[in-house]
């Protein structure tokens, strides 16, 4: 598998938007199920307050190329700090919500990407 570059005109402000909507509503639902996992039957419009801040550090830091050992804890920081405002339960909750979405979000970012490549690679 070789890595296509993108040429620079096809990023515009549609697109930038449009990925960081996607993947904020990827990070909402990876956090309602990591919230589940720890309290049990939760409301899920609460995890849309989850999603949006640590997409804007992932898309934003990439546009910028900041290193990843800078993001992932910004990201991570960011996230439990948004569990803890949500939910407002107790910092061990919050810290195990927070490894518990990192783990779904990786997993499940896995997953998506290995279909993404199959359905990409498919002959005809």
């Amino acid at each position: 598998m070789t890595l296509q570059v993108v040429p620079m005109q096809a990023v515009t402000p549609i697109s930038v938007l449009g990925t960081t909507l996607v993947f904020a509503a990827f990070l909402s639902i990876t956090a309602h199920l990591a919230a589940r996992n720890v309290l049990g039957d939760v409301d899920p419009r609460r995890a849309l307050y989850i999603g949006p801040l640590p997409a804007v550090i992932g898309v934003v830091g990439g546009a910028f190329a900041v290193t990843e050992a800078l993001l992932v804890p910004l990201a991570l920081l960011v996230d439990g700090v948004m569990f803890a405002w949500s939910y407002d339960q107790p910092r061990r909750a919050v810290a195990v919500m927070t490894a518990i979405h990192a783990v779904i979000t990786t997993l499940l970012g896995i997953i998506v990407l290995g279909i993404v490549v199959l359905v990409a690679s498919m002959p005809g």
